[in-house]
């Protein structure tokens, strides 16, 4: 139901409500109320186009299919059929809500076509049925064409400008989840440096203080002062807390994922991230780390392009045997779920990792993806 306020509130929408109601108006201004004859024809594919219209804008966000085309050719045979009953100045802009159309379900140059064998058949009408003279036939023609030209070039463009936006949110995030990824490398390379220096500098240097301590107190003279015995002892003591230090930098904390889903989701307007992160879970491996966020990217990307999400909710738990993924949105995902290329590579990511991806409708109307990874987890 969500889906369907989206469509029918949609700027473009509320324009062409506004539309409509100047050719009812015009409509009814014409041919008067319901009664018999030309007005119950006239009220009668009025409605048709009306319900046509809605019918469209519902299916607007599914593939082409059946349910489009039959859409698509009611608008045109009760446009058509309401211009034939007589010459009323209002009726042919239905034309132009049908262009608008016709170039929502062909986004390319196929949408002329169609177009063109419309306006012929109201050229035809207009000099047939209302005895039109040719000339006037043609400026008629080429006047209302050029609005349905420009509302089916608005259209176009306003999705041209919604995709580039949608891309170039998409890209953001990508750079944004590499950057994490950068920092996190940049950050364990900084930390293996420092064990390095650790170990070779100080414990090399306090390995040579140790030895220098031995000798001093086989020293007959200095065998039994105290603060020398007590100064081997802390020695000893560094050694080994320095040790433990270079052990604790070169093991690691992991990766938190957390920092990285909520830097994922900040370009994207809508779904809103919902994370559900097992407390203190974080990943050994930075290439399993990827492959997740990958995953989420890709189900934000298609949450907010196809769906028509709000929400986006991500699970992550630990199992017997690695990690747990699932992806849930409350969008309206279109049955039967046939991924894309986005999603098939990040299956084949998953896949050649050793896990592995399933696509199933989600209770919440969306879509669910659920992914399983042998993961090395720090705990």
């Amino acid at each position: 139901m969500r889906h369907l306020l989206y469509e029918f509130l949609k700027p473009l929408a509320l324009a062409s409500y506004v539309a409509l109601a100047a050719v009812w108006m015009g409509v009814v201004g014409w041919f008067g109320l319901p009664g018999e004859g030309y007005e119950v024809a006239a009220i009668v594919l009025l409605g048709s186009f009306s319900i046509a219209w809605l019918w469209a804008l519902a299916s607007n966000h599914e593939r082409p299919g059946w349910h489009s085309a039959a859409s698509l050719i009611l608008l045109a045979v009760s446009a058509l059929g309401l211009i034939s009953l007589g010459r009323s100045g209002v009726s042919p802009i239905l034309l132009i809500l049908l262009a608008t159309m016709l170039a929502a379900r062909f986004p390319d140059a196929r949408v002329i076509i169609p177009l063109l064998l419309v306006n012929l058949v109201f050229a035809g009408l207009m000099h047939w049925r209302w005895q039109a003279e040719w000339s006037w036939v043609m400026v008629s023609v080429a006047a209302y064409g050029a609005f349905q030209a420009f509302a089916a070039l608005l259209l176009h463009y306003a999705r041209q400008a919604e995709s580039m936006a949608e891309d170039l949110r998409a890209v953001n995030a990508h750079l944004l989840a590499t950057r994490y990824l950068l920092d996190e490398a940049a950050r364990d390379q900084e930390r293996l440096r420092l064990s390095r220096e650790l170990h070779d500098i100080a414990g090399h240097k306090l390995t040579a203080l140790k030895m220098n301590l031995r000798q001093l107190r086989r020293q007959p003279d200095l065998e039994q002062v105290p603060a020398l015995e007590q100064a081997s002892q802390l020695a000893d003591e560094l050694l080994g807390d320095i040790r433990g230090v270079v052990r604790q930098l070169r093991a690691g904390d992991g990766l938190d994922l957390a920092r990285g889903l909520e830097q994922l989701a900040r370009p994207f307007p809508r779904p809103r991230l919902e994370l559900d992160i097992e407390p203190g879970l974080r990943l050994e491996r930075a290439d399993q780390a990827e492959a997740i966020l990958r995953l989420v990217q890709e189900a934000l990307t298609n949450a907010a392009r196809h769906g028509q999400a709000r929400r986006l909710w991500v699970s992550l738990r630990e199992h017997e045997t690695g990690l747990e993924l699932k992806l849930e949105d409350d969008g309206a995902a279109t049955l039967p779920i046939k991924p894309g290329n986005g999603l098939t590579g990040m299956r084949e990511r998953i896949e050649s990792l050793g896990g592995n991806v399933r696509l199933e409708p989600s209770k919440r109307g969306g879509l669910l993806i659920s992914a399983s990874l042998p993961g090395e987890i720090v705990a």
